[in-house]
């Protein structure tokens, strides 16, 4: 069972369209952790999506940052159908709390460093952005659920949970389609190897480098909310 409280609020679960979508998934017989498992799945395609978009040019490029984009917000709709099938449906298990969190850290994973190897292939920093941004997008995770199992309230916050994370690489995917555009505006930055020759790449870098600081600073604040909370109990 899933106490209220440890969910995440999310205004649109209270839409026509979420309730409707949630009504017909309960009647197809999809379980909740099926759901669960799609969002692993529509990370690595947008991961995918990422690394290939730092690889191609063109329309193609296009295509596949409007497929980036598209499955950033898969995932997402993954992450609250699964919730509300197991618990508005009432079709949830024992393991649900296992398949509610686990898929979203693969998920996190799959997508940050897929952007972080696209941003690599263009020549502007290397690999280690997205790796550094995934794991730190993970610690926020972690940080609110060593303070929920020392009894302290689930803690959603940001700046950088989840939702932050896929709206800023959503938003980047779509603005990089006009980074052909911006090269000229970059130029002051190529001597010292920031930006590449026609500034491919620079607003999904710039999206990992907020993902990470970001990141970072909402596992110190999570961790502090809930050392406050236990020390006041």
């Amino acid at each position: 069972m899933v106490v209220e409280e440890n969910r995440r609020p999310i205004s649109q679960r209270g839409h026509g369209w979420a309730k409707w979508l949630t009504r017909a998934l309960v009647k197809s017989g999809v379980t909740p952790n099926f759901i669960s498992f799609t969002s692993i799945v529509f990370a690595a395609f947008g991961g995918l999506c990422f690394y290939a978009s730092g690889v191609s040019e063109g329309g193609d490029r296009i295509m596949l940052l409007i497929g980036a984009a598209l499955f950033c917000q898969l995932r997402l709709l993954a992450n609250m159908m699964d919730g509300m099938v197991a618990v508005e449906g009432g079709k949830g298990g024992p393991d649900g709390p296992i398949w509610n969190e686990l898929p979203d850290r693969f998920a996190d994973i799959f997508i940050i460093v897929g952007a972080g190897y696209g941003v690599a292939a263009t020549g502007m920093f290397d690999a280690t952005l997205g790796w550094a941004a995934a794991v730190a997008a993970v610690m926020t995770a972690y940080a609110r659920e060593i303070g929920k199992s020392a009894g302290a309230p689930a803690d959603f916050s940001g700046p950088m949970a989840k939702p932050h994370r896929m709206f800023w690489l959503t938003v980047a995917a779509l603005v990089s389609i006009f980074d052909p555009q911006i090269g000229p505006w970059t130029a002051w930055a190529l001597d010292w190897g920031y930006v590449n020759d026609d500034g491919k790449g620079v607003f999904i870098a710039f999206a990992l480098w907020l993902v990470l600081l970001g990141s970072i600073l909402t596992t110190l604040t999570r961790t502090a909310r809930a050392l406050r909370f236990l020390r006041k109990r």
